[in-house]
This record gives structure tokens, C-alpha cells and sequence, in this order.
């Protein structure tokens, strides 16, 4: 188990992640430019079907962190986290955090040993898209027993991929409590509409069970310890995807002031661009040491993720307003327009912000954990 005052060097990437590292750069690169990526935003997918099974097929991103016995590699979050970051480094579009964070933790977590071998395969092969419902906002749907078994009716809103999942993972209200269904969404009893959202890389849905049949997920009185451990394991993973959409921020930012010259010199060498350039990276490394350690928190199984996994959602949802708003503000009239690539980053940033709590609420919640308040949730 990693415990905090534990060896430093287990925050340090491994061989075996750098290397991971250097392959998906690249195949992303080639696969996910800003126009490729407006382009598979607005796809009726939503993202490149061909770039998911070559990621799960090729590289194996979305069995990492599974368990070999259900298909997985046996790795831990930390290997996992590496993929995220290059995946929001470039916005990949692909439903990757809400199919393997949110609803593979959602699994496992629950300790249902007979789904987790009926669903994770699939999520592990790439083969079946999933996302939860009601685990991020609250959601009006209760479960009850019908004559073939139970169905689920009510209203979750701003479903994460709600739209296009193969699989739903669902917090109900049962009559012996809340409790975690699985639910295969169809046409006659399950209505799916996509919402307008602010980030066009992040689709969410209204999604209506009228009578949809779902079957159990774990034990009853389990929902609500499952429902935090997902939204943890969602904050870290968020963070490193930050962490990636940050350093690309950066990055271009860097290459601009460093080509764009004004009075006859890059405006790079000014001193108050180079004030805001150091101040930017600052916050980066630090988004990035906190990521690191949520990350490893979560990899080991340690005691300390609440506070972890807040604190990187502090630190990385920060470092990612502040580089948003650099690149745009940076690149000068060109950067304010729709057509440059900086607008995409900064609607993932300002709407992500919001995705698992803003930052006030982290803030509240860390008071809490930490004794300086009564809260804790």
C-alpha cells in the first residue's frame, strides 16, 4: 500500500510508463489534431470508433488498471493515469474516463465478483462503452420489482456519455434502500437525450427509464460507499487529464511568444510576458506533483485518497484555468477567435470545472476531512 511518508520514488514514472508514454503521443498525435478532434466532437459517435479499438487493441489503455482474471493487464492506476494524461493532452474525445474510471471502478468496487465478470471484459476489450447515472448529480430514479425482474424508472440528468454507453451503471432508490443496478439501455424503455453542453468534447444526456430493465450491482446499503469511491477515482483521473491539457497549454503558449515578434523582438523576451510564463509553470509542476500523488493514493488502496483526490481537483482544475486562459490571451486577436485551437481547451477547462464539484467545494471538503469543519462529504 503507498502511504504518503512512504518512498519518494514511487511518485517518479517508471520505465515500463515512459515508454507507454512515448506510444500513445504518438499514435494521439496523429489521430486527435484540433480539427480531427472538432471533427469526431461532431460525429454522431462523438469520437473515432478506429482510434478506440486500436487504444484498447494495440496498447491496451482500457485494461490496465482491471484485473487480469477479467481481462485486464494487471497494472495499477498509475500506468492508467500516464494514458489520461496524453489523452487530455490532445482532448481525445473518447469516452475513456467515464467506460474505464467511472463505471470499471464502479464494478470492482462493488465486489460483485459475477459482473465484474459478465461487464469488465467487454470494457477491457474495448468491445462495450459504459458511464453511471446519478453519481454526479442527483437523479430522480427508483428501482422496483416487476414480474421478469427489476426495472427502473425516473429521470438522471447531465449523464456523462449518457447518450451512446452500451451499458449503464445506476444509483437507484430501492425499497430496501439505494442500491447499484446495471441497466443495457434500449429504445422502449429507456430515452436518451443529448444535452447542449458548453465543452463539445464531453457529451452529457438527459436519460428517462420508463420501466428499463436493470439487474443488481453488489449488496444493498452498499450505494452510497461505492458512489465516493467512483467520484474519487473520477477526480484523480480528471486531474491528469489536466495535468496533459495543461502542458500542451504551455507548450503552444511558449512556441508563439518564441516565433511572434513585436518592436523587433520575440514577445517572449519581454519581462512581463515571461512573468506570466513563469507563474504558469509554477502551477503546472505543482498540478502535477498533486496528480502524481492522488494517483499513486488510488493505485495503492491508500487511506488518504479523499484528501488526495480532492487536493489534485484544487491544484489541476487551477493550473488548467489559468493555461486556458494564457493560450488564449497570449496568442493575441487570433487567439479570441473560435477557429484556433485554444477555445476547444478552454471550454474543456471551464466546464470540467464543474464535472465532480468546483474548486470552493473541494476546499470545503478538505476542510472538512481534515477537522477545521464538521463536513466530510
Amino acid at each position: 500500500m503507498f502511504r504518503p511518508d512512504g518512498d519518494p520514488a514511487l511518485l517518479l514514472e517508471t520505465d515500463e510508463q515512459r515508454q507507454l508514454r512515448v506510444v500513445l503521443r504518438d499514435l494521439l498525435g496523429e489521430a486527435c489534431g484540433p480539427e480531427e478532434v472538432r471533427k469526431q466532437a461532431e460525429s454522431p459517435r462523438g469520437y473515432d470508433q478506429t482510434l478506440w479499438n486500436r487504444l484498447a487493441g494495440e496498447i491496451g489503455v482500457h485494461g490496465l488498471a482491471l484485473p487480469e482474471e477479467y481481462g485486464g493487464a494487471g497494472y495499477t492506476f498509475a500506468e492508467l493515469a500516464v494514458a489520461l494524461q496524453e489523452a487530455g493532452r490532445v482532448l481525445c474525445p473518447a469516452p475513456l474516463l467515464t467506460t474505464v474510471v467511472l463505471a470499471g471502478h464502479a464494478l470492482l468496487d462493488s465486489g460483485d465478483r459475477q459482473t465484474c465478470a459478465r461487464w469488465l471484459p467487454g470494457i477491457a476489450s474495448g468491445a462495450l462503452t459504459a458511464t453511471v447515472a446519478g453519481f454526479l448529480h442527483p437523479a430522480d430514479v427508483t428501482a422496483e420489482r416487476g414480474p421478469d425482474g427489476w426495472v427502473l424508472r425516473g429521470d438522471a440528468d447531465f449523464v456523462p456519455d449518457g447518450a451512446g454507453a452500451d451499458l449503464l451503471l445506476v444509483a437507484a432508490r430501492a425499497p430496501d434502500g439505494e442500491r447499484l443496478f446495471a441497466c443495457e439501455p434500449d429504445g422502449a424503455t429507456c430515452e436518451r437525450k443529448a444535452r447542449r453542453v458548453l465543452d463539445p468534447t464531453r457529451r452529457q444526456a438527459l436519460v428517462r427509464f420508463r420501466g428499463a430493465p436493470a439487474e443488481p450491482v453488489g449488496e444493498p446499503g452498499q450505494a452510497a460507499g461505492v458512489v465516493d469511491a467512483v467520484l474519487d477515482a473520477g477526480r484523480v483521473a480528471l486531474a491528469a487529464e489536466h495535468v496533459g491539457g495543461s502542458a500542451h497549454a504551455l507548450d503552444a503558449v511558449l512556441a508563439y511568444v518564441s516565433e511572434r515578434t513585436q518592436f523587433g523582438r520575440a514577445i517572449g523576451s519581454y519581462q512581463a510576458v515571461k512573468h506570466r510564463l513563469a507563474d504558469l509553470l509554477l502551477e503546472i509542476e505543482g498540478a502535477r506533483s498533486a496528480s502524481a500523488y492522488a494517483s499513486a493514493c488510488l493505485a495503492g488502496g491508500a487511506p488518504e485518497l479523499p484528501v488526495a483526490a480532492s487536493a489534485a481537483a484544487v491544484a489541476c482544475t487551477g493550473a488548467y484555468r489559468l493555461a486556458t486562459t494564457e493560450y488564449v490571451q497570449l496568442h493575441g486577436g487570433i487567439g479570441f477567435t473560435w477557429e484556433h485551437p485554444a477555445h476547444l481547451y478552454l471550454r474543456r477547462a471551464r466546464a470540467d470545472e464543474a464535472l465532480f464539484g468546483t474548486g470552493d467545494d473541494h476546499r470545503l471538503r478538505l476542510a472538512g476531512l481534515l477537522g477545521l469543519t464538521g463536513r466530510t462529504g
